[in-house]
C-alpha cells in the first residue's frame, strides 16, 4: 500500500474500537502519525498502540470522554504537541441511546447530543487553530440522517442530521483556508457494538447486497478523503450502506 499519508498527522475521537480502531489502523498503514481517543477501555487502547507500532506505525492514545468540551480541546492540543502540526481530525466518536419520544430521558438527550453534537464543534474549532491549507475534516455521520427506518432512533437521527448540517456549513466557512470538511454516512456495519446475531440477521435482508459492511471499507473511504485526491471534494455527505437507502 502506498504512503500517501506519509508526513501527516490525525486524530481520532473514538479511535479504540469498532470504524475507530479500522480509521486508526488505515490511516497508520498510509503512513500517517496517528493520535486517537478514547472514553473507557485503557486495556484495548493500550492493545491498539501496540498493533499498529508493531507494523512500524507512529501512533497515540489519548483518555478523553467527548462529552467533556475541555478534555476533548486537550486532546487536540496535545496531538498537535506530540507531532508539531495536525492535518487531518476524524470526529468519529459516537453514542446511540434507543428510546420512542414518549420515554426519552432528557439526561440522555443532553448526553447524544454532547458526544454526537457539540464535540465535533468543540474538535472542528479547537483543530484548525494547527491547520493550513490542505487539512482535512472528516466526521462519521450515519444514514439515519436521511433515513432513521426503525422506531426509537429519533434522537440519534437528529444528531447526526446536526452532523450533515454543520458539514456543509463548515465547509463553506474554512474553505477559503484551503481546507476540506466531509462526512461519511455508514449503514449497518459489523462491529463489536453490534455483535448481536439475530440483530444482523434481520439487517441482511434490508441491503440491496446481502450483508451489512465492514469497518475497514467505512475506513477505507476515509481515508480516501483524508488523502491527496480527495483536494477538490468538500461539503459532501457520502453514503457507504450497501444500498440500505437506496
Amino acid at each position: 500500500m502506498t504512503k500517501i499519508l506519509l508526513g501527516k498527522v490525525a486524530l481520532v475521537t473514538g479511535g479504540s474500537r469498532g470504524i475507530g480502531a479500522a480509521i486508526v489502523r488505515r490511516l497508520a498503514a498510509d503512513g500517517a502519525a496517528v493520535a486517537f481517543t478514547f472514553a473507557a477501555s485503557e486495556e484495548r487502547a493500550l492493545a491498539l498502540v501496540a498493533e499498529v507500532e508493531a507494523l512500524g506505525g507512529k501512533v497515540l492514545a489519548i483518555k478523553a470522554d467527548s462529552g467533556d468540551a475541555e478534555a476533548v480541546r486537550r486532546a487536540v492540543a496535545r496531538t498537535a504537541g506530540a507531532f508539531g502540526v495536525l492535518d487531518i481530525l476524524v470526529n468519529n466518536a459516537g453514542i446511540l441511546i434507543h428510546g420512542k419520544v414518549d420515554e426519552f430521558a432528557l439526561e440522555d438527550f443532553d448526553r447524544m447530543v454532547d458526544v454526537n453534537v457539540r464535540a465535533v464543534f468543540v474538535a472542528v474549532q479547537a483543530a484548525i487553530k494547527h491547520m493550513t491549507t490542505g487539512g482535512r475534516i472528516i466526521t462519521t455521520g450515519s444514514v439515519v440522517a436521511d433515513y432513521t427506518g426503525f422506531p426509537g432512533a429519533s434522537i440519534y437521527s437528529m444528531t447526526k442530521g446536526a452532523v450533515s448540517a454543520m458539514t456543509r456549513g463548515f465547509a463553506r466557512d474554512l474553505g477559503p483556508r484551503g481546507i476540506t470538511v466531509n462526512a461519511v454516512q455508514p449503514g449497518p456495519t459489523e462491529t463489536d457494538i453490534n455483535d448481536i446475531e439475530s440483530q444482523r440477521a434481520m439487517l441482511r435482508p434490508m441491503m440491496a447486497l446481502g450483508r451489512m459492511g465492514k469497518d475497514w471499507e467505512v475506513a477505507s473511504l476515509v481515508a480516501y478523503l483524508a488523502g491527496p485526491q480527495a483536494g477538490f471534494i468538500t461539503g459532501s455527505l457520502l453514503t457507504i450502506d450497501g444500498g440500505y437507502t437506496a
